[in-house]
């Protein structure tokens, strides 16, 4: 997949998955783009889809992490002062499913992944909320993974 820009919020710091500290971290970063309505205020996007990202790992899933949420723009996007911009390399992918009811299907499909066999980067890994979750009672959630080639 080649590159991208996206335009949103970075989670200040690292967090970790250790003690359900990731999911209050994140959770925390959620609540603050919905409530300030973030996705509105982002110049020059290209869908509405929205962007979870996983990045900057310190090690696997057990170590510290950084997170952003964001939509897609155009690459040459200002990035208003209130944002941040984060770029998305060119990686190879393995791509996932989350099926169901939010936000269980969530933390149900990473558990699947961290208990796989899959050949992980630990690069720039995402999910993609779009229309399709759009029903927290039935929803579909695409989660990408950087895998070693």
């Amino acid at each position: 997949m080649k590159s991208f820009k996206l335009v949103g919020l970075r989670l200040p710091g690292k967090t970790k998955n250790e003690n359900e500290q990731s999911g209050k971290d994140c959770g925390e970063l959620w609540q603050k783009f919905e409530v300030k309505k973030i996705a509105d205020q982002i110049p020059g996007k290209v869908s509405d889809a929205v962007y979870a990202v996983y990045f900057d790992y310190e090690s696997d899933e057990k170590g510290l992490f950084s997170y952003f949420i964001g939509c897609k723009v155009a690459n040459d996007t200002q990035v208003p002062e209130n944002l941040d911009e984060l770029i998305i390399p060119e990686q190879t992918y393995h791509k996932e499913m989350a099926k169901g009811q939010m936000t269980g299907c969530i933390t149900e499909a990473w558990k699947k992944i961290w208990n796989s066999d899959i050949n992980r980067k630990f690069g720039f890994d995402f999910e993609v909320y779009d229309e399709r979750s759009h029903n927290w009672e039935n929803a579909e959630i695409d989660i990408y993974l950087s895998v070693k080639e």
